[in-house]
């Protein structure tokens, strides 16, 4: 019934206007972020689930630092017990020379113990100058009980306790010199002990390594894995959103036509009473 006081063509015309006008906002704010989920109101259940998924990732990715960064104090003390012992084998040899009757005592003495002092001491430079963040890795207790989170839950970590080096630790008292060759003879057995010692401290620093290395793996394909399902839920269809789009924005159009014809409509009415 065409009346005068109420534009029921023009109010129908704006509440269409309004709604497509909303939809295309809510399509475009999706282009815009990439994401499907613009709004608790999209999609509640998605964007519950979507959030854990993405708080997962984040948890994995930390992850994945604190196995690097295990994997980097690891390699720096496995180094540090390379070189000490490449310095104990050439004790070794200093010993094993020193030993022999050929040499003098004042070739053992002057030259050979002079040596080997002199290795024993850059031992516990190697010792002391192994850190990581101002901490030292091959005394105190940074490294004998140090814990390493490696997954999502409280208990997912990987706890490394390697024994301290210390130049006392490996040589004592029977191996601190050579200047004879009773001594010599002493410091062989002693240094035969402590290359043994090292070498036990790099297969088990060598047994943390490929359990961090077996861990990075499994957090890297975890993270690709739950970056895949929750790209599922919260990530946008770009074509679909803008199929949509192009949708909407006709009937948008639509309505701003509907509404502008509509708004004539009364005037047409008044028309038709001064005829």
């Amino acid at each position: 019934m065409p009346v005068i006081s109420t534009n029921n063509a023009a109010n129908s015309a704006l509440n269409y206007l309004n709604q497509n006008s909303s939809k295309e906002t809510n399509l475009l704010s999706k282009l815009a972020s990439g994401s499907r989920i613009v709004q608790a109101s999209d999609d509640a259940a998605g964007l519950a689930i979507g959030t854990q998924l993405d708080a997962g990732v984040a948890v994995y990715t930390q992850d994945q630092t604190n196995v690097q960064q295990g994997t980097a104090i690891l390699q720096s003390a496995d180094g540090a017990l390379a070189q000490i012992s490449n310095v104990l084998q050439r004790m070794m040899s200093l010993a094993t020379e020193a030993a022999s009757g050929q040499v003098t005592n004042a070739q053992r003495s002057q030259d050979i113990n002079t040596e080997y002092t002199q290795l024993k001491t850059e031992i516990g430079s190697i010792v002391d100058s192994t850190t990581y963040a101002g901490q030292t890795l091959l005394t105190g207790s940074f490294l004998s009980n140090v814990k390493f989170m490696v997954g999502t839950l409280s208990s997912n970590f990987i706890t490394i306790s390697v024994a301290t080096v210390s130049v006392n630790g490996l040589l004592g008292s029977s191996g601190s010199t050579v200047s004879t060759a009773a001594t010599a003879l002493a410091s062989i057995n002693v240094i035969g002990s402590a290359i043994n010692l090292v070498t036990q401290s790099r297969a088990k620093v060598g047994a943390y390594e490929s359990q961090f290395n077996f861990s990075g793996q499994d957090i890297s394909t975890n993270i690709q894995n739950i970056s895949s399902a929750a790209s599922v839920i919260m990530d946008a269809d770009v074509a679909q959103v803008k199929s949509n789009l192009s949708s909407v924005d006709v009937k948008t159009q639509a309505s701003v036509a509907a509404l502008t014809q509509a708004s004539q409509l009364p005037q047409e009415l008044l028309k038709l009473l001064q005829s």
